[in-house]
């Protein structure tokens, strides 16, 4: 038989990934001592996915400074302790002939939220519990969002440059602790969105202002972090490639900001959208896809989408009519870890070609 294209290898720079059904990163909100240290729901969580056979797990957003978790509930890698722990992550999804990148991020004026679980409420936790003072390109708050304790901190200059430098330092974290892809947190509100959306950043200096100046922080760090890793490591970037307002960021401006990102060394292009704004979103199975067509013809590079691609047929279609080179399968994974072992079934792809543990081989279909 043909292949299903959705379980064609793909390569990006020197790893080959064996599948295109990929995990995008979710937060866990597990680290109970709040120090950023993996603990060991992190191992079953991103174990489980390995057995289950996705091509690439990417792990949660993982901040590369204290203040940059969206809550203190969340992963690090700005210490070693915090890479030693994500090693053994690692090497318990080689070990099962899986892949694993990271997201790096920084939560900005997001940071310091309630963890978002059950009974989650919109608020920034005080010092008092633990929280610190959210950092933005300016002082203003996001829409919505009811403040307990500090106001946000606009960033200086000076530490602008600080968090480009945690960037670099987490990647080279990242390396050590045995990651083989990572991708930089530039979507959904969070600090490079905060500065790339006109919503949200009207500074005036170089940081700011026209397009150039708005789109200077996420280069830069992407062109810190593709320094810091070596050659053949993947470097991936996920953009809200919209506002959904007229007002905000568009499509078009991510053509431009995705051209730039690959001229310094980003692989893919992962497509998501909004975040950064109250904005009414029409979603619908697969509805970022089209967007992510867009960017992968105009600016000549991979891209991967997200957005509700629950169904195998959906996925396997949507790369073969060349909207994308990569799904991720969210909540779809949330429900059923073995996503991909059910998407090789239905697409009729053998038993012996599907990603099948030899352990869990006598639960095969057929």
């Amino acid at each position: 038989m043909t292949r299903p294209v959705l379980f064609q290898p793909l390569e990006l720079r020197g790893l080959t990934l064996p599948n295109r059904a990929w995990l995008p990163p979710m937060c866990q909100y597990s680290v109970e001592a709040q120090d950023g240290v993996p603990a060991q729901w992190h191992l079953l969580h991103y174990g489980s996915f390995a057995i289950g056979g996705f091509g690439l797990i990417i792990a949660e957003a993982t901040a590369v400074n204290p203040e940059g978790r969206i809550s203190p509930y969340d992963t690090g890698l700005w210490n070693g302790e915090q890479a030693s722990a994500w090693r053994t992550v690692t090497d318990a999804v080689h070990a099962l002939g899986g892949r694993i990148g990271v997201q790096l991020g920084h939560a900005g004026r997001k940071a310091s939220t309630s963890r978002w679980w059950p009974g989650y409420r919109n608020e920034v936790v005080p010092a008092s519990q633990g929280g610190w003072t959210p950092v933005g390109p300016t002082s203003q708050p996001g829409d919505g969002k009811e403040f307990v304790g500090e106001a946000v901190h606009a960033l200086t200059e000076d530490e602008i440059l600080a968090i480009i430098d945690d960037f670099a330092a987490a990647a080279r974290r990242a390396v050590t602790a045995g990651f083989d892809a990572i991708e930089i947190h530039s979507a959904h509100g969070y600090l490079l969105h905060q500065f790339y959306s006109p919503l949200s950043n009207t500074r005036t200096d170089g940081w700011g202002g026209d397009l150039d100046g708005r789109l200077r922080l996420p280069v830069e760090v992407a062109r810190a972090v593709r320094a810091a890793i070596p050659d053949d490591m993947p470097l991936l970037t996920r953009l809200s490639v919209t506002d959904w307002r007229p007002d905000g960021w568009t499509v078009d401006d991510s053509v431009e900001l995705t051209r730039r990102l690959k001229e310094v060394g980003v692989d893919l292009l992962d497509a998501s959208s909004g975040g950064n704004s109250s904005a009414r979103i029409p979603v619908a199975p697969g509805y970022q896809a089209p967007m992510a067509a867009q960017i992968r013809s105009q600016a000549d590079i991979p891209v991967s989408a997200v957005g509700m691609i629950w169904e195998p047929q959906l996925a396997d279609s949507l790369i073969a009519e060349g909207s994308v080179d990569a799904v991720l399968i969210g909540r779809g994974a949330l429900r059923d870890s073995n996503w991909p072992l059910r998407a090789a079934h239905e697409l009729g792809l053998p038993n012996d070609l599907a990603p099948w543990q030899p352990q869990r081989f006598r639960g095969a279909w057929q």
